[in-house]
């Protein structure tokens, strides 16, 4: 079968591009390595998704998607995308399973969480370090947690953790009267969690080392003012929030990149390579929010950029 448009990543982005393309009538293809959802996938209440009054469980939010996207006839394929093929006017995506040609791509691949820099982090993820409260948090009810982060992420983690576990502590690497302290946007987010019994911070230093062989038994801190370390010992797990890095290993060398890794586009979310689109959380600008509005905001415009370029293959150049 011939495609129109191969998308390549299905969480809001790529799947709200595929229901516009599906719409208008594109033969559309949409490839993810897993169940496609994104990050959302481990979200539980989504708040902030317009049209929703009430929450809505992450999942569940992914899943109208996907059922919206099939029924404009858009094909999912749960295969890892490896190569980005450029080969005169063709675009050839190459995969664990097969390759797929179209004229138009649009990578919508997201981000991974940066892995927290510290000692033994690596050895004791999945036995107190987590990346996810929402898939890990259920094991540490009535216990002493940490969070590492203070973006909006971190927030959220913290928030839904405060449901479940004895206490949480959050590891700010910026001093208390420093205004930049705390990266989350979200201010009502960040005065819900700050008001609750269970909340509490440790202001101006970083987790060096995590503490155990088996499981999580504490943490070595230093405090940055001082430059000495410290130990918790009443901690029993551990939720990194410390930022994401965006799936494009991939595609070096095929696309224009910052210096994280981001792909970098015009407004219209166009790269340089006629017929390549990024969106979402995998694009300079959008993955500075990290926002699945934003997200979505992406998909449609990709999809209707690729509907005028695939009607008169106009493709002006940027700066």
């Amino acid at each position: 079968m011939g495609y129109d448009l191969i998308i390549i990543g299905g969480g809001p982005a790529g799947l709200t591009a595929a229901i516009y393309a599906g719409r208008a009538k594109l033969r559309t293809l949409l490839l993810d390595k897993k169940t496609p959802g994104g990050q959302l996938n481990d979200t539980t209440e989504v708040e902030n998704f317009p049209g929703f009054p009430e929450p809505i469980m992450g999942p569940e939010l992914m899943q109208r998607m996907v059922q919206q996207a099939q029924r404009f006839n858009a094909e999912i394929k749960l295969e890892e995308a490896k190569e980005l093929i450029i080969s005169g006017a063709k675009r050839i995506v190459k995969t664990d399973q097969g390759l797929y040609e179209a004229p138009v791509v649009i990578i919508s691949t997201g981000a991974e969480p940066v892995k927290l820099p510290a000692k033994n982090a690596d050895k004791l993820l999945g036995r107190g370090v987590s990346y996810c409260a929402t898939c890990d948090g259920y094991f540490f009810r009535d216990k002493d947690v940490l969070v590492v982060g203070a973006g909006d992420a971190a927030f959220t983690e913290a928030l839904f953790l405060l449901k479940l576990v004895k206490s949480v502590r959050m590891v700010v690497r910026h001093p208390q009267d420093d205004p930049k302290a705390i990266r989350a946007k979200d201010q009502l987010l960040v005065e819900k969690v700050k008001a609750h019994p269970k909340f509490s911070f440790i202001w101006n230093a970083v987790v060096e080392e995590v503490l155990g062989d088996k499981r999580v038994e504490g943490v070595v801190l230093k405090d940055l003012a001082t430059g000495k370390p410290f130990e918790l010992r009443d901690v029993q797990g551990i939720f990194v929030s410390i930022g994401h890095r965006p799936n494009t290993e991939f595609l070096k060398g095929k696309l224009e990149m910052d210096e994280k890794g981001y792909i970098l586009t015009d407004e219209r979310t166009r790269t340089k390579i006629p017929g390549v689109f990024a969106v979402g959380d995998v694009r300079q600008f959008a993955g500075e929010y990290a926002q699945a509005v934003i997200a979505a905001a992406d998909g449609c415009i990709a999809a209707l950029e690729a509907q005028q370029y695939l009607e008169d293959g106009r493709w002006p150049d940027f700066d």
